[in-house]
């Protein structure tokens, strides 16, 4: 439980100083954008803003265990809060990636990190793709280093729900290739939270495991950190890389680690 006193914690991103920024109910979930509201739950979750990157943190729920998200983030009723993660999402997401890469899709080697139990690689590899699956809630028995290397590395609505997420990039980092690419999505907060603002941000939501709430700013700032170069393709999109892959075309053009 977070020491009710403290109000300054160490940036997860640059290591700068982060200080409390307010606070919220553990049951504002991201449906409340539908109009959707769930009972109050009584339980306060705070958030620290970092005033140099932006990174916007829960620190609370950043110290529970796997367990513990679990039992109280992604139990039977998660689907309430998040209706299309069981299909909707990766079965959209897979056909986005065809699209996207087209007849060069079948001949890298690609992961799906944090990919549920597998719908998204399940796609992909119907289509002929070779495609793996992993997610830490999962597949507890695995290790993700003993994964190898990939070309390819999708994160969808995963860098949010991370609590350590210097070791997240870390992580997908050295799963990469020499020439190769990390696609993810996650909503940058950039003008929707502010200094002297409520957080009332619809995608900054507890119940939906949204602990982890970046800008462009400290994106960049985690890929400076690995050594990767960083582009934004649109306010929910992303993608970092290293190298030049040959394959992978959709890359902004003249940029560099």
């Amino acid at each position: 439980m977070r020491d009710r006193q403290q109000t300054r914690y160490e940036c997860g991103v640059c290591g700068e100083e982060a200080t409390l920024h307010d606070v919220v109910d553990f049951n504002k979930s991201c449906r409340e954008g539908e109009g959707i509201y769930l009972p109050l739950s009584g339980t306060a979750i705070y958030y620290a803003r970092c005033g140099r990157c932006g990174f916007c943190f829960a620190p609370q729920m950043c110290g529970w265990t796997l367990e513990e998200f679990a039992e109280r983030v992604y139990n039977d009723r998660y689907v309430d809060v998040d209706p299309d993660y069981r299909s909707a999402r990766p079965t959209g997401n897979a056909e986005y990636l065809i699209r996207l890469l087209g007849d060069a899709g079948r001949s890298i080697r690609h992961l799906d990190y944090g990919g549920g139990h597998g719908l998204l690689s399940d796609v992909l590899r119907d289509t002929g793709w070779n495609s793996t699956s992993y997610d830490p809630f999962v597949d507890l028995d695995r290790d993700p280093v003993d994964l190898g290397r990939f070309d390819l590395i999708t994160a969808f609505e995963v860098f949010e729900h991370v609590p350590d997420v210097r070791r997240l990039a870390g992580t997908l980092a050295s799963l990469l290739n020499d020439d190769a690419t990390i696609v993810f999505s996650t909503l940058v907060s950039d003008g929707s939270i502010a200094p002297h603002r409520r957080l009332d941000w619809w995608y900054a939501s507890p119940r939906n495991g949204h602990i982890s709430l970046f800008t462009r700013d400290s994106l960049h700032h985690l890929a400076e950190r690995e050594k990767l170069a960083f582009a934004s393709f649109n306010e929910g999109l992303h993608v970092f890389w290293r190298g030049r892959p040959k394959w992978a075309t959709f890359l902004p053009q003249g940029s560099a680690a």
